[in-house]
């Protein structure tokens, strides 16, 4: 995204035909996750920090009346940091009647893949989390990563539960 970043609302889709994902990059990787889940993207805004979160859950920002918590994926992902700018892309994800944030470097595209375009993380693929792969397909020269995010943030470790009863 160039120049100045406004909130987009990224409009359903149907559940028939290919499924889209939302591809985003963190550090120099290429990730994907369900359309479905996007609620909207957004520019970055400060975060009111709640005690005692994990290191990754930056804090949390209202969202025309809803409180949501704001996960940093650099962060949950053992990345370098980065500054947040002007630049930097905050994800609005809802789901299962939860909403969440989560920064990330970039929002790149939206693509369309087949069911047989995804192929299961190899099982020699040691020293990765696997859980919350849903697998990877082959974009032009680079590798996506699909990941199941909604596995992802309502794991036991996000604790993202908490996080929202404190409010």
């Amino acid at each position: 995204m160039n120049g100045t970043l406004e909130n987009i609302t990224i409009p359903s889709q149907s559940s028939t035909g290919p499924q889209e994902y939302l591809t985003f990059i963190l550090g120099n990787e290429v990730y994907g996750i369900d359309i479905l889940k996007v609620q909207e993207i957004r520019g970055y805004d400060s975060v009111t920090k709640i005690a005692n979160t994990p290191e990754f859950v930056m804090g949390v920002i209202n969202l025309r009346g809803h409180i949501v918590p704001i996960v940093d994926l650099r962060i949950k992902f053992h990345l370098e940091r980065t500054q947040y700018d002007e630049f930097t892309v905050v994800i609005i994800l809802n789901m299962s009647d939860r909403i969440v944030g989560m920064v990330v470097d970039g929002v790149s595209d939206v693509l369309h893949l087949e069911a047989n375009e995804i192929r299961t993380v190899p099982d020699i693929v040691s020293g990765i989390d696997t859980r919350y792969i849903n697998g990877l397909a082959s974009i032009e020269d680079r590798m996506l990563i699909l990941v199941d995010i909604e596995h992802l943030m309502n794991s036991y470790e996000m604790a993202l539960v908490d996080t929202a009863a404190l409010i």
